[in-house]
């Protein structure tokens, strides 16, 4: 999180606040020894480009092999409090409350990793049109996190979505293809991407 991008701060957070703020470019965290909220707006912005994303060949070898099932919105909740416990600074109670009302009305979607009956790793994130506006991960065992990223842009391409926002580049979403791009083009593939209506699940 770069302090430099903040374009807001609030006392409270709404499910309308909050899907307002993806549909201009901007994504809320929590401050909870502050108790109040941080909204930001990166530029340059991250997206794994969903025409020219790259799975690593290990990866690959990986979803070959079958050593973890994938499902989709299987465990909502579930997801949230994994990505909480390595995160607990921003994710804290209001956020379970809004994000699982978003996910209730079909405005936030999970990607579950399983060995067995054990949830060993998964992601989520918001959905609006045919943009996929990824929040946070997190993974109990090797490579799960990676799964869930891989299956997501499979899904997304499957069904057709046109934007995969991931906020900011790192060296674990680099290995996917993830490139930077300015917010004035960002705000184009955006426009675009709210103008279709695609279906996640």
């Amino acid at each position: 999180m770069l302090v430099d991008d903040i374009v807001a701060i609030t006392r409270q957070i709404s499910l309308e606040r909050v899907l307002e703020a993806y549909q201009v470019g901007v994504f809320p965290m929590a401050v909870p020894e502050a108790r109040v909220f941080t909204w930001h707006h990166p530029d340059p912005r991250a997206i794994i480009p969903l025409d020219a994303y790259h799975v690593p060949r290990r990866l690959q070898r990986t979803l070959r092999q079958g050593r973890f099932e994938v499902t989709f919105d299987k465990a909502f909740a579930d997801v949230m409090r994994g990505c909480a416990q390595g995160r607990p600074v921003w994710i804290g109670p209001a956020f379970h409350r809004i994000y699982g009302e978003l996910h209730q009305r079909g405005h936030a979607h999970s990607v579950e990793v399983w060995q067995g009956e054990k949830l060993v790793g998964g992601l989520y994130g918001v959905h609006l049109g045919g943009g996929f506006f990824a929040e946070s991960k997190f993974h109990r065992a090797t490579d799960a996190s990676k799964v869930a990223v891989a299956s997501l842009i499979l899904r997304l391409n499957e069904r057709g979505f046109r934007l995969l926002e991931v906020q900011y580049l790192t060296d674990h979403l680099a290995q996917f293809g993830t490139i930077e791009i300015p917010d004035t083009e960002y705000q184009r593939r955006l426009r675009q991407a709210l103008a279709v209506e695609c279906v996640f699940p």
